[in-house]
């Protein structure tokens, strides 16, 4: 099989966001970053599915220079071949971003035959627009389904399984195919040492592409409101039991 995943550097999930003075952009200085947690699933259920079956995996990602970081990482846990498309300044629009990852899919197809799946996470953890993989989909003209928690690998098909309220849809596409995948999918395992070291000598792609921007412009980032929480110590000895009881009468636990 021949995978490409598309992966993104975000911030740390769980990290705290700072925005900008201007508002347009978030401050990365104390920041460190990561794979999105989708995208690490989708990573992940590739190279689980180029284990059972065979064939190769290739990480791509639009960004700075210091997005090699996550494609040196996808390569320590697996992935064959990674690809930068590097940009400049703030990240892209859903539109431009698609229409870049459409002329680099088929440019690698030309050269190297056809991917069987392109996978992308359900949305990225610091847009979460849920655009860019139902756009290069529709362009190639190949099926999509997003939300994805469960991928079987028939003869020339895939079957995909989605969560609903008491059970699954399931799906049967056509190979080639495109796939939204969710976190939960799998557990992405972490690098071993000769995954690390290997990384580190794997060589990456850059492919100089660009697209005009879409219709969709950033107006403002805002941070929600921080509410501050106080601890109160009911006390040292067993004389806080009845307090204790109180508070647990109040929160209608008894």
């Amino acid at each position: 099989m021949k995978i490409l995943v598309c992966i993104k550097r975000v911030p740390a999930p769980g990290a705290r966001i700072n925005v900008s003075p201007d508002g347009l952009a978030v401050d990365s200085t104390q920041l460190g970053f990561a794979i999105s947690p989708h995208e690490e699933c989708a990573l992940e259920g590739a190279v689980q599915l180029v284990e059972q079956h065979g064939g190769e995996v290739t990480a791509l990602t639009i960004g700075s220079g210091e997005a090699e970081e996550q494609l040196r990482y996808a390569a320590s846990v697996g992935a064959h071949a990674g690809v930068l498309i590097p940009i400049d300044g703030s990240p892209w629009d859903p539109q431009r971003t698609a229409k870049v990852i459409i002329e680099a899919v088929r440019l690698l197809e030309t050269e190297g035959g056809m991917f069987d799946l392109v996978m992308f996470g359900n949305e990225s953890a610091d847009s979460g627009g849920s655009q860019v993989g139902v756009r290069v989909a529709h362009a190639l003209g190949r099926p999509v389904v997003n939300g994805i928690k469960g991928i079987d690998i028939g003869d020339q098909s895939v079957t995909l399984r989605r969560e609903i309220d008491g059970g699954f849809e399931v799906y049967q596409l056509p190979q080639p195919a495109v796939i939204g995948v969710k976190e939960g999918l799998n557990l992405p395992r972490y690098p071993t040492m000769k995954g690390r070291l290997a990384s580190k000598k794997i060589e990456l792609r850059h492919l100089v592409l660009d697209a005009e921007p879409g219709g969709q412009a950033l107006v403002k980032l805002h941070r929600p409101l921080e509410v501050a929480s106080n601890t109160v110590i009911l006390g040292e000895s067993s004389e806080s039991a009845v307090a204790v009881v109180d508070i647990l009468e109040e929160l209608g636990v008894l």
